[in-house]
């Protein structure tokens, strides 16, 4: 028996589970793998508030600030450094939306601003100039390491009398009507009167378990690492190419580098498939940074993102099911929000009014043309 049963142990659901036995609930954590050996395994680490929604710039400024202050609080180094984010621009339209989005970032204190392209290059001498039409410099996003932050979290649950368990998959959800009574497990039967779904890629599965609709996709994402790049600076921000999501940051003395595609459902095959791929990141990479053509591939590997239709998180609880949470669908952004999401899931759970509206992360937007503003930073 359990009061309350998260589902899912990666940087997500360990954050909920921190929080919520930090509150004194009784929290059973249930993940079918190890912990943070899900998507957060190979998350870049990112940590932004340069979104272009008000809720999300909300909820990336409480990352920051709790990322900042994560060692001191959990005495775990995470390795968080404040190299910025650098968003390079190459079509001359998307220069007044991007404009915005930096005048809608200061309203909430982020030192976001558009550069010239010379201005560009000179922070970033390593980028070529051609083609930079402009560039947004964000210079208080930053960077850590998602298996560290896993770590300090379930170490501080664990410290506040959560159970984490391992290894054990959730088959059922059992419900009275619209009560909520147990899970079955592949380890048996769980008593419980709550549930917190943060299976990530895997929450649509949840949801039909539940009997209920969570529309949480999986899209593989590849990523490369380079060998040793000449002339690399020690600080580089993490810098994403727009329109064409080619991204790139410092990885030991490469870089790791990868490109957004909309190729839309892409089952749950983590297999890595250089394919047609590699020579289109090949051709992106060589035009932005020439340099790191002679530095060739280290490795590589594939993962998932869980992605929603708008792009856009799915945080709240259900009206449907009595007593089921949900934090899922960060599309690409579930690091950076992991601690804002424990902090809300367990705000929820107590009753208490969230410190920040998240009234349009609903589920129920799905149900109508209702939806929240699409999040087009996803990379």
């Amino acid at each position: 028996m359990a009061e309350c049963v998260v589902i899912g142990g990666g940087v997500i659901g360990v954050s909920c589970a921190f929080r919520l036995a930090e509150a004194g609930v009784d929290v059973l954590l249930l993940e079918r793998g190890g912990l943070g050996g899900g998507s957060t395994a190979k998350a870049a680490g990112g940590i932004r508030s340069s979104f272009t929604t008000r809720v999300n710039v909300e909820l990336g400024l409480r990352g920051l600030a709790a990322y900042s202050a994560f060692s001191r609080d959990f005495g775990v180094e995470i390795d968080f450094r404040r190299d910025g984010y650098l968003y390079v621009l190459t079509d001359p339209a998307d220069v007044p939306a991007i404009g915005h989005c930096a005048e809608l970032q200061r309203e909430y204190g982020v030192r976001s601003h558009l550069l010239d392209p010379g201005e560009a290059q000179a922070l970033l001498p390593l980028i070529g100039r051609d083609g930079i039409v402009a560039a947004l410099w964000s210079p208080d996003d930053a960077k850590a390491t998602p298996d560290a932050v896993v770590q300090g979290y379930a170490r501080a649950a664990r410290a506040c009398g959560a159970t984490l368990r391992t290894g054990v998959e959730v088959t059922g959800i059992e419900r009275d009507g619209d009560t909520l009574t147990g899970v079955v497990t592949t380890a048996g039967y769980v008593r419980t009167g709550a549930v917190v779904c943060a299976a990530g890629a895997w929450s649509g599965r949840i949801g039909e378990l539940a009997g209920l609709d969570l529309p949480v996709r999986p899209y593989r994402r590849q990523v490369v690492f380079t060998g040793p790049v000449p002339g690399l600076p020690e600080a580089v921000p993490l810098t994403i190419e727009l329109p064409s999501a080619f991204y790139f940051h410092r990885e030991g003395p490469g870089l790791a580098m990868s490109f957004s595609e909309d190729d839309g459902f892409s089952g749950f095959d983590t297999g890595y498939e250089p394919g047609e791929w590699l020579p289109r990141l090949a051709e992106l990479a060589g035009r932005r940074i020439p340099a790191v053509l002679d530095a060739g591939v280290r490795t590589a590997w594939a993962g998932l993102y869980e992605m929603t239709p708008d792009r856009n998180q799915i945080l709240g609880q259900s009206v449907l099911l009595s007593r089921f949470f949900y934090a899922t669908g960060f599309s690409g952004h579930g690091f950076q929000m992991a601690p804002a999401a424990g902090e809300l899931i367990r705000d929820l759970y107590l009753g208490r009014e969230p410190a920040v509206d998240i009234t349009e992360l609903d589920v129920r937007r799905f149900d109508s043309a209702d939806t929240a503003p699409v999040e087009h930073h996803i990379v």
